[in-house]
């Protein structure tokens, strides 16, 4: 299972009761963070989340409203007797602010790791910090800046079959390496592969988070079967479309429509502009759309 909070949901400018965008995803006592703006070690703390539980920090794009909260999370990070390295992954473009953010923070007790993600085309990797099963992936938006889209994806283990083992007396040391998907010689010299003890592979836990960005085509793809999408929808009045277009930002509609076509299995909005005070006015509106529709609000915690 996978623990997700959506720390923040605001864009530009902080409010006090609207922190900035920033997605917390924890599983197994490690966790995953997607943006930092300023105060996210406030918010973390508000919603009653662990600093100290943070290995990977992803970030889509050096915009302010998306990084500068990153000098006071290390601090406080330190603060928890970290020390273990933390690794931060952005589009390469970022890494020379990055760099810059973190030499302030003066003589941390923890080495910061920073890898640049290429910016003209999808990547993948694995976070191995977090879980060898877990992939991120990475998707080119369209913003003013190189700004990039991640998605999540939690590979699950197949069943056991703790009955075929016995069937096969295999003794219980080796079913969890069994289990893991490694191949074992047994004491008699038998070589045992996983397949022999497993059934059908469950489908991978997926989330998808876009944010600053156009609604262009590739996040339909990139989005598809996602079992939580987190996109931005700066406003819910269609007059704002055009400056929205000019400013390579999308409004609710947008992110519903995607999320439609996508054939997500949930969509939690995010990254209101400071002037949409109340984003559920529109809820009727979007819920037409995309059923599964959450006009989320900060805090927003889901167990997948």
């Amino acid at each position: 299972m996978a623990d997700v909070c959506l720390l923040g949901t605001g864009g530009m400018l902080p409010l006090k009761d609207r922190f900035l965008t920033s997605l917390y995803v924890e599983y197994n006592g490690k966790a995953v963070l997607i943006d930092c703006g300023e105060g996210t070690q406030v918010a973390v703390a508000k919603h009653g989340l662990k600093m100290s539980k943070i290995e990977l920090i992803l970030f889509t794009h050096c915009h302010a409203d998306h990084v500068m909260g990153l000098t006071g999370l290390l601090l406080s990070v330190g603060n928890c007797s970290r020390t273990a390295p933390l690794d931060i992954a952005a589009p390469i473009s970022c890494i020379g602010v990055l760099e810059k953010l973190v030499s302030i923070c003066g003589g941390l007790p923890y080495e910061v790791r920073l890898h640049g993600i290429p910016e003209d085309r999808p990547y993948e990797f694995t976070a191995d910090m977090i879980d060898p099963m877990l992939t991120v992936r990475t998707l080119p938006l369209s913003h003013r800046v190189s700004c990039m889209g991640y998605s999540l994806i939690l590979d699950k283990k197949p069943v056991f079959l703790p009955d075929k083992a016995k069937e096969l007396d295999i003794p219980i040391e080796y079913w969890k390496r069994l289990h893991s998907g490694e191949s074992v010689t047994l004491s008699d010299g038998r070589n045992v592969s996983p397949e022999v003890v497993t059934g059908e592979k469950k489908p991978p836990l997926k989330i998808t988070y876009t944010t600053d960005t156009l609604p262009i085509d590739g996040i339909v793809g990139f989005a598809e079967g996602s079992d939580l999408f987190v996109c931005e929808g700066m406003y819910g009045l269609s007059e704002k479309k055009e400056s929205m277009n000019e400013k390579r930002h999308m409004l609710m509609q947008d992110a519903c429509n995607i999320a439609k076509k996508a054939g997500v299995k949930r969509l939690w909005l995010t990254h209101y502009s400071p002037a949409e005070k109340e984003p559920s006015l529109y809820a009727d509106e979007l819920e037409q759309i995309f059923p599964d529709t959450v006009i989320s609000a900060d805090g927003e915690k889901i167990t997948l």
